[in-house]
């Protein structure tokens, strides 16, 4: 039997920032974009979260319900800077693994000397005492499992779930609470009368097929926490990308081309601060009814400017899109790596200064804020 940790660093945006401004603590506050900028919340304080307050809300909607909230400025490379600490930190106790995002990480540690759930423990202790930083722990057999287990472990909490009581774990909570299920999965669900992970693991296959597809059975497996998926420690990246969903749909090219200017630039900035440079560029757009739909194409020459790949994802938004359509997500990706330039023979002079300036900028935003210089065409 396995036994598998789910790390999650509570609002970890939030803790660092109370780190490097104490008065913040015990006040509502969020780490969020600017609310006349259509700005919305990546993570409240838990005094905020008392008034309705949460992840992905518009920061102006936040603001309506928190009037006196405390709108704090992303500051990205600091937060991956103690990410890279608390991750330093686990590998201390194995290799296996798997970083899923700048605040959790799943863990392989079966077989190791000693009580899983004390284990637990000390990693919270020392993150805790070394980092100054709060932790949720969750323990089971199972990926799926330790990641709801931290979640109900909440804040700074160690939940244990033993071996063969994953279903009965699992019963209660509300279907959209499982991991991978969605909002528009979970309405077709409440629609068929199954509001519980407990009535899908009782459902049939042949019940979920209109739902799930050919894959009824194993999200019925899921439901009852069987979940065999291994730890995965590749740390090579593949692919960046950035994505923006929208609180309500968009449906005006002005707006979508804006977003998309300024995810070309998102995805640029992190190409440069891995010196990277790419060639195949991917668009990916959800429609208002969650279709979605990916397109790429490939440069001629590898690049880590943003305008070069605007250049190359706005013709494959046109061609998709179609006026008045509505959008809720929009996202712009790049793969097929290089670590060396490979510039034009005859415009290596310009592109190295192009490459210049854009680190610059890249300099001012990282100690400044992301708003400190945008593009002329962002703000009109």
């Amino acid at each position: 039997m396995r036994t598998i940790f789910h790390l999650d660093l509570d609002a970890f945006f939030c803790a660092v920032e109370e780190l490097h401004n104490p008065t913040l603590i015990g006040k509502a506050f969020a780490v969020a974009g600017r609310p006349d900028q259509r700005g919305v919340v990546s993570s409240p304080s838990y005094p905020a979260r008392k008034f309705g307050v949460h992840s992905a809300m518009p920061t102006a909607q936040a603001l309506r319900l928190c009037p006196k909230l405390i709108v704090v400025p992303h500051r990205h490379h600091v937060y991956g800077e103690y990410s890279q600490r608390v991750m330093t930190l686990l590998r201390e106790y194995g290799e296996l693994l798997q970083q899923i995002s700048v605040d959790e990480a799943f863990m392989d540690v079966t077989g190791f000397p000693g009580e899983p759930k004390a284990l637990a423990l000390e990693m919270q202790r020392r993150i805790k005492d070394e980092i100054k930083l709060p932790a949720s722990l969750g323990v089971a057999s199972s990926k799926l499992v330790a990641k709801m287990a931290s979640g109900r472990a909440k804040p700074a909490g160690v939940l244990m779930i033993e071996p063969g009581q994953e279903a009965a774990f699992l019963a209660p909570m509300a279907v959209e609470e499982l991991w991978g299920v969605g909002q528009a999965t979970a309405a077709r669900l409440h629609d068929m009368g199954i509001t519980t992970i407990g009535q899908l693991q009782r459902a049939l296959p042949s019940q979920m097929t209109r739902v799930f597809g050919r894959f009824a059975e194993q999200v019925i497996e899921r439901a009852k926490g069987i979940d065999n998926s291994p730890i995965e420690t590749e740390r090579e990246t593949k692919s960046i990308s950035e994505e923006r969903t929208f609180a309500r749909d968009i449906s005006d090219e002005t707006q979508l081309r804006k977003v998309l200017l300024q995810l070309s630039d998102e995805v640029a900035a992190r190409l440069r601060k891995y010196s990277y440079t790419a060639k195949t560029i991917h668009l990916k757009l959800r429609w208002h009814d969650f279709n979605t739909v990916t397109r790429q194409t490939t440069l001629p020459a590898p690049t880590q400017l943003g305008e070069d790949i605007f250049s190359a994802v706005e013709p494959l938004w046109r061609a998709t899109w179609k006026p008045g359509e509505r959008v809720r997500l929009l996202g712009v990706g790049v793969s097929t790596f290089n670590e060396v330039i490979q510039l034009s023979m005859f415009n290596d002079e310009q592109n190295e200064q192009k490459i210049a300036l854009a680190k610059t900028l890249d300099s001012l935003r990282e100690q400044y804020g992301n708003d400190v210089v945008n593009r002329a065409s962002l703000k009109r």
